[in-house]
């Protein structure tokens, strides 16, 4: 059936991404590929199956049900749980050969219990709150938890990790958490840290990153789907391409006069007499509703201003200035390039008052996810 509205995933590009982030990493530095929340969008299986191909060494995701969609694409990659690790779902960690998150002496306590019911070791990850205010043992508090992960019979500290507040925005505080961060782990005299995954950096790592420190891993998200709203991160010289478009048709051109009043509580009303073309996509698609008399999209390559409010499934935009010859059923272009015009995600964002990551997790699954596949040299 043909298409109204899509997305188009360029998997290929991906692949491309990920061999230029690791060329840029030192050979010890091993890649965490963080694909939570569908793989920020752009579909979990698809996205995974093409990075386990390319060659990443580890997975991590927000939650057990992600971590378990992903040990059914494939075996062979450690995933880690970034987020906690709820009581009724402890058994899957067991069966799927996964990696929980602590952040508690009470997580531990209970996931030792677990282990040591199955006689089973299980490794996990020790996160550190070092200013992020959200999971994670408080720095100042985390020698009781690794005084418990000493003792444990059971559990295997294999990982520990903080996470950065404002890497793109506060160098200053993020410097500052990484000293707290180095800080804590060198007062436990009996960790080899030689033997331990030790992380903190993400895309929006910063110049703080001392690549022969301690660390010996990055998690990377956005960088790898080509988004790069980090001129200052470590990666700023990776050439990362964004593999993700938005796109939809035009549904039906039609001629308005001057004070002619657009869409719903009548957010325009036109100052000129207009053609508008009535494009198939909305808010049930994903597109933001703060767009409503804001940004463009793209048609016949050129800029098409949004008139009035952005409404479920259609959203009304201005082509007076772009010629007489649109039509039902021609190509529009919300995020991505078109007949040598472009709007990238991160103006996209901008224009919508918020975040790229937010943007791609939006769009609904009403809106199909097209793959290309193929590998390119360009």
């Amino acid at each position: 059936m043909p298409l109204r509205c899509w997305a188009e995933i360029d998997l290929a590009a991906l692949e491309r991404n990920l061999r230029s982030i690791q060329a840029a990493l030192p050979e010890r530095i091993k890649y965490i590929a963080v694909v939570k929340a569908d793989a920020y969008g752009h579909g979990m299986e698809q996205t995974v199956t093409r990075l386990m191909q390319a060659g990443v060494d580890m997975f991590a995701v927000a939650n057990v049900l992600e971590a378990v969609s992903i040990r059914e694409i494939g075996t062979g990659w450690p995933i880690i749980v970034l987020g906690a690790t709820l009581e009724d779902e402890e058994s899957y960690l067991f069966e799927y050969d996964l990696i929980p998150t602590i952040s508690t002496v009470e997580e531990a306590v209970r996931l030792e219990a677990k282990a040591s019911e199955r006689g089973q070791p299980l490794k996990a990850h020790l996160k550190i709150d070092t200013g992020m205010g959200r999971l994670g043992i408080w720095h100042e508090y985390a020698d009781e938890l690794f005084d418990v992960l000493k003792h444990s019979k059971f559990l295997k500290l294999e990982g520990i990790y903080t996470h950065f507040a404002s890497a793109n925005h506060d160098p200053d505080f993020t410097r500052h958490q990484r000293k707290l961060f180095m800080e804590t782990i060198e007062r436990v005299d009996w960790l080899e840290t030689d033997s331990l995954m030790i992380h903190a950096d993400n895309s929006a790592g910063i110049t703080t990153f001392a690549p022969e420190s301690v660390y010996n891993a990055v998690r990377i998200g956005l960088l790898q789907f080509g988004i790069t709203p980090y001129p200052k991160s470590i990666f700023g010289h990776v050439e990362a391409t964004p593999i993700f478009q938005f796109k939809s048709r035009v549904g039906v051109v039609k001629k308005l006069p001057a004070g002619a009043s657009i869409s719903y509580a009548r957010t325009r009303v036109l100052d000129r007499d207009s053609k508008v073309a009535i494009v198939c996509a909305g808010y049930g698609d994903g597109v933001p509703l703060p767009l409503s008399n804001r940004g463009c999209v793209l048609i016949n390559g050129k800029r098409c201003p949004i008139l009035g409010s952005i409404t479920m499934d259609q959203t009304i935009v201005d082509v007076t200035d772009i010629g007489e010859n649109i039509c039902s059923g021609d190509p529009v272009t919300l995020i991505g390039p078109q007949d040598g015009g472009e709007i990238r995600l991160e103006e996209f964002s901008d224009w919508a008052r918020t975040i790229p990551w937010e943007v791609l997790c939006s769009v609904t699954k009403r809106v199909p996810r097209i793959y290309r596949t193929a590998i390119k040299t360009g």
